[in-house]
């Protein structure tokens, strides 16, 4: 499933959407107050916040993500300790990535650098515990390895 935060700017209208295989769930419409004047934010202005401008706390927002997820139903075998977190998008959506690149033949060597740093991480160490193995990324890694094998130029 994938979650996807849509702002339309013209209507001044934020909607959160669930999208699975099968359908699309709308999990929440709000119309968006703007705070202020476009541009006359200060730098360090938080991106998310409350109502009241102040920010948001990581509570809030895990607290938020379990609600929804809890609405639309989303939910693993195991207990309160093995549903899904926001920060396993995160996760997902490093290998997502990394499984796109590998279907379009991108070159990982000059790509997984610029993926470490928009993970925010110093080096390719830190971005490797984002990248689960999963049968999907098995799948296309290996058809690469393959195809490198059978190349006859190469030393």
């Amino acid at each position: 499933a994938r979650l996807h935060v849509a702002v339309l700017l013209g209507s001044l209208f934020g909607r959160l959407v669930l999208e699975t295989r099968f359908s699309r769930i709308p999990l929440a419409n709000r119309r968006l107050q703007p705070s202020t004047t476009p541009g006359t934010l200060p730098p360090d202005a938080p991106f998310f916040c409350f109502r009241d401008g102040r920010p948001l706390t990581q509570t809030a927002v895990r607290r938020a993500f379990q609600r929804q997820r809890i609405l639309a139903n989303i939910q693993r075998e195991g207990g309160v300790s093995c549903q899904p977190r926001l920060h396993d998008l995160r996760h997902s959506g490093a290998v997502h990535r990394l499984v796109y690149w590998y279907r379009c033949g991108a070159d990982l060597q000059l790509l997984l650098p610029q993926l470490a740093t928009y993970l925010g991480h110093i080096d390719l160490a830190g971005t490797q515990r984002y990248l689960t193995l999963t049968p999907e990324l098995l799948n296309e890694a290996s058809t690469r390895f393959e195809a490198y094998v059978l190349e006859a130029h190469h030393e």
